[in-house]
């Protein structure tokens, strides 16, 4: 069973967070082409919390909606409202308008409101703004305090109880933290950036700011869309899984296509080979050993991944195998500059 651990805060998550993304309608939204029905993600999310799993994200912008209807709906069915931590997102598009999507007053109001809707829920545990004022693609920047102070009215209001954030440089991380500080609205208690084996740049200022100020991190992406599970096996034409071979490839492509991205994935293999267990829980073990590391966001399109994965958690990797594992790491484009993260 997953061990608890506390969200840089007085709430406590299991160990691991169950990634939703492909929970939704096959077809529907930019994640269609290997989405997952709802009974399959129903066993899935049987699985999670057979495992001691109980930490769920997911976000306004997956399957135009779908996804938040179907986890909504999943989680009351399942559990009992205080026996599992619900997170969502909000500020990408949900349509054309100019008032759809970003971090205004405006559309944090209206999208945690349709949200709760389609949740079907009173209330989010935790609401994550996807990524900074300034950096949500396609609008204008908004001033931060607006963003923040109509945070503190949906906290207010009772419809999150804590605020996370995602992927943004660390500067403008620390400067939302203090401003909110200045104010006594209510600072973001996690972070959700971008970090695995293939991408450590967080490693320079993101994570060192969360740990000195308590913020927990909860990566995205921790298995690299599948690069170190041996998804690609060796090559981005070469996808095994429903994802891998869809439109989000060209997608991984991008995110992992440097040039040793392949031969880390293989280090991974071999520490995998030699402990007798799987990459995914080799890539988990990494990730969880390091400073900050709450609850890695992880998806799974089959119950049986997610037993793997919470096996993973309890995985101790030797000196040795975190050296070699991170011996031929070489530094990356930070995303976030080129626009793509």
């Amino acid at each position: 069973m997953l061990k608890h651990v506390q969200l840089g805060s007085g709430l406590t998550v299991s160990r691991l967070c169950l990634g939703t993304m492909n929970f939704g309608q096959p077809g529907q939204g930019s994640q269609g082409d290997w989405a997952i029905d709802p009974e399959q993600a129903r066993q899935i999310a049987k699985s999670a919390i057979d495992n001691g799993l109980f930490y769920f994200d997911c976000a306004d912008v997956y399957g135009g909606g779908t996804c938040e209807m179907v986890v909504g709906r999943l989680l009351r069915e399942l559990l009992p409202r205080d026996e599992y931590v619900l997170q969502s997102k909000v500020a990408m598009p949900m349509g054309t308008g100019p008032n759809q999507g970003g971090l205004s007053r405006k559309h944090i109001m209206e999208g945690v409101d349709a949200s709760l809707r389609r949740l079907g829920h009173d209330y989010l545990d935790v609401l994550v703004i996807h990524r900074h004022p300034h950096g949500v693609p396609g609008y204008d920047a908004v001033p931060i305090e607006e963003t923040l102070e109509a945070l503190h009215d949906v906290v207010r209001a009772g419809k999150a109880l804590y605020l996370a954030a995602s992927s943004m440089f660390a500067w403008q991380f620390a400067e939302l933290q203090l401003t909110a500080r200045m104010h006594g609205w209510p600072r973001f208690v996690a972070m959700q950036n971008h970090y695995n084996l293939l991408y450590r740049e967080e490693e320079r200022e993101m994570n060192p700011y969360c740990v000195e100020t308590g913020v927990a991190l909860t990566p995205w992406s921790p298995l690299a869309r599948g690069v170190l599970t041996g998804s690609y096996r060796g090559g981005f034409d070469q996808g095994s899984s429903a994802r891998s071979q869809g439109r989000d490839r060209a997608r991984s492509q991008m995110l992992y296509g440097g040039r040793r991205a392949f031969q880390i994935a293989e280090r991974v293999a071999e520490v995998a080979r030699k402990h007798g267990v799987s990459q995914a829980q080799v890539s988990i073990a990494w990730l969880l050993g390091k400073p900050g590391v709450a609850a890695p966001v992880v998806g799974a399109s089959k119950p049986a991944q997610i037993e793997d994965l919470a096996a993973g958690a309890a995985l101790d990797l030797t000196p040795d195998d975190i050296a070699y594992l991170e011996e031929l790491y070489e530094p990356q484009i930070n995303l976030l500059s080129a626009g793509t993260s």
